[in-house]
């Protein structure tokens, strides 16, 4: 199947079916994590991601069942946080050497990486059967939960929930960029990554019943979305080069890291600020009335007994 709302079944039976797929892979990616971890635990993250977006588009259907099911799946999420974070900084400081090659060529990115490196194999030893446990548990309580999430199926109803959900998400994006504007703070930035990623989400989900042409809106929401991505990883991994207890070395290793860092981190967020704009500057309440109107039609079209 796909992770696309088909607008013939009822409402309720389309999204327990997408959320069934997204945990059946998100647990298939946790059963052979013990093999190659960092792919594993990094797709098992993104599938918790998609079924969160899912869950957030929804939410007012069933406020109670969505809310404690998000924070069942933001729980596992940060569990599984720290393995792939680990694993991230280490593909951005290779990011940096290439993109500095005269300035690396001495191997100034060489002790920082030795101690990712280094870090990151103390956190598998430590901690991968530790989290890979309770985060299997916790997905196969979900997976049970499904069966319980009841939404209204009757098509006005029905694309009232779709068009609530898409437009909050709208909103918060918008707000998330005018906050990471005035501010330019990592935790902003962040805000901004995450109301991306689950606009991203919405627009697959709902690609039957947006607005505008969906394909290059997603195309530049997903450029965006990787950006702020390796955004986020810079801040990262800046404050731990720039962390008292020296996790990363002393001052005279990090600081020439720490330089480089920094100018790439101004670009990026100059340049995603720049693309935020062109893609959330709109009137997001337009967007969600044109949302709610055209999944009326396609809904009421596609099930014309429960229109009626």
């Amino acid at each position: 199947m796909s992770y696309r709302i088909d607008p013939r079944p009822p409402l309720t039976s389309e999204v327990q079916r997408i959320a069934a797929e997204e945990l059946g892979d998100a647990l298939r990616h946790l059963a052979a994590a013990q093999d190659n971890p960092d792919k594993c635990l990094h797709e098992c993250r993104k599938r918790l991601k998609s079924l969160r977006a899912l869950l957030r588009l929804v939410r007012s259907g069933d406020e109670a069942f969505a809310k404690a099911e998000n924070a069942r799946y933001r729980e596992v999420s940060a569990i599984l946080a720290g393995q792939r974070e680990a694993a991230a900084l280490i593909e951005t400081v290779e990011r940096l050497a290439k993109s500095f090659p005269a300035e690396s060529a001495g191997g100034a990115f060489v002790p920082v990486r030795d101690r990712l490196v280094a870090r990151r194999g103390d956190m598998l030893d430590k901690d991968l059967a530790a989290v890979v446990g309770p985060a299997i548990a916790a997905c196969e309580a979900g997976m049970r939960k499904i069966r319980e999430l009841a939404l209204p199926d009757q098509p006005e109803m029905a694309a009232d929930v779709l068009a609530d959900g898409a437009g909050k998400t709208l909103r918060r994006a918008r707000k998330a960029l005018q906050k990471a504007r005035e501010t330019g703070e990592p935790d902003d930035f962040h805000d901004l990554r995450k109301a991306v990623k689950a606009h991203a989400m919405h627009l697959s989900l709902l690609k039957k019943f947006w607005p505008s042409p969906v394909k290059p809106r997603r195309k530049a929401v997903d450029v965006l979305g990787e950006k702020l991505g390796d955004l986020h990883d810079i801040f990262v991994l800046r404050a731990l080069l720039r962390d008292e207890a020296r996790q990363l070395g002393r001052r005279a290793e990090t600081r020439l890291p720490d330089r480089l860092a920094k100018h790439t981190q101004r670009k990026l967020s100059k340049e995603c600020l720049v693309e935020a704009s062109k893609l959330f500057d709109d009137s997001s309440k337009r967007s969600a009335k044109k949302l709610v109107r055209n999944v009326r039609h396609e809904l009421a079209e596609a099930q014309p007994e429960a229109g009626a």
